[in-house]
Formats: structure tokens, sequence, C-alpha cells
């Protein structure tokens, strides 16, 4: 990574590197279960649709090129679960462990704040990479629980731990 990393929300010339990102973790690792990568057009309906909901959708840029991408998206469709929201987390491949994701996470968690969200979930893929749980945890996440055998890709099982933090709305 050259130069300093700027947050901003997502813009749609960015699709294409955020389709990227996200198509290096479907094809290499088991970060998510999707086991197709979708394309930019899914992405550009999917951000559309956080973005009509009033959530979150940023990215990190640096020197011109996405570094990385967060955003938030409802927990579960019933309207009762309105104020919590899982949020997803991705650096790209040459930017990992260099605080991208730091940035990411803590910028979101502050815009879900502010938005009025009440609890924030991490589901996290358990496949002996602790850096995702350790940052999460870093954020202030706690561990709420264990899925066991939930997921299976590139030939393995997988657990997903869930991680939680409340948030506190910010006052006018």
């Amino acid at each position: 990574m050259t130069g300093t990393p700027s947050l901003r929300p997502l813009e749609l010339k960015d699709m294409e590197q955020v389709a990227a990102i996200y198509a290096h973790y479907v094809a290499n690792g088991s970060a998510t279960f999707d086991e197709v990568a979708p394309d930019v057009d899914a992405w550009s309906a999917k951000a559309v649709s956080i973005v009509a909901r009033g959530l979150p959708f940023l990215v990190a840029e640096v020197g011109g090129e996405i570094a990385g991408f967060a955003y938030a998206n409802p927990w579960r469709p019933r309207p009762a679960y309105r104020h919590t929201v899982e949020d997803t987390v991705y650096v790209a491949p040459s930017n990992l462990r260099l605080g991208i994701g730091r940035l990411l996470l803590d910028a979101l968690i502050e815009n879900c704040r502010k938005t009025g969200i009440e609890q924030l979930i991490a589901v996290i893929a358990d496949t002996g990479d602790p850096a995702s749980q350790a940052l999460h945890r870093s954020a202030g996440f706690v561990e709420a629980g264990r899925l066991v055998r939930v997921g299976f890709k590139h030939g393995q099982w997988i657990d997903t731990v869930l991680m939680q933090i409340s948030l506190e709305p910010v006052a006018s």
C-alpha cells in the first residue's frame, strides 16, 4: 500500500473493484460461504438495497484503488430485528494487516451508531485464522455464540462464531 487510506461512501464506479476483492475470497478461502462470486450487477443491486435502507456501505481507497470495503445489512428480515444489523468487512489481499480492516470497521460502527442501530452482529467463519475475530474483539465485539458445522466449503465443515457489539446511539 502506498499512501494514506481515505474512507468514503461507496460509489457505483467502485463496483468492479469491490466485486474483484470479494471474488478472491470466494475462490480462495472460506471467509464467505458463497461458492460463486456475484457479478458487478449483483453487487450494484446489493449496494442500492443497502443504501436505500439508510445503512452504510463504505470503501477504503489508497492511491485511487479500493483497498477494502465494509457494509451493514439487516440481520434478519422480520420487523422486530430492525435495530440489529450484520457487518461485512473485506480487505484486498495486497492490503492485509495494514490497518485497513480496523479503519473500515471503526467507521462502520460509528455510521451504524449514528443511524440508530442498537446491535451489530458479526458472523465469522472459524477456519483457524484468528484475524477476523481479533479485529472484531479489538473493536469491542464479544463472542455471543457458535454454530457448529453450518458451512461446507472446499471439502471441509466450518463453524461460525457469532460476535456482537451493543451500540448506544449518538445524542443529537
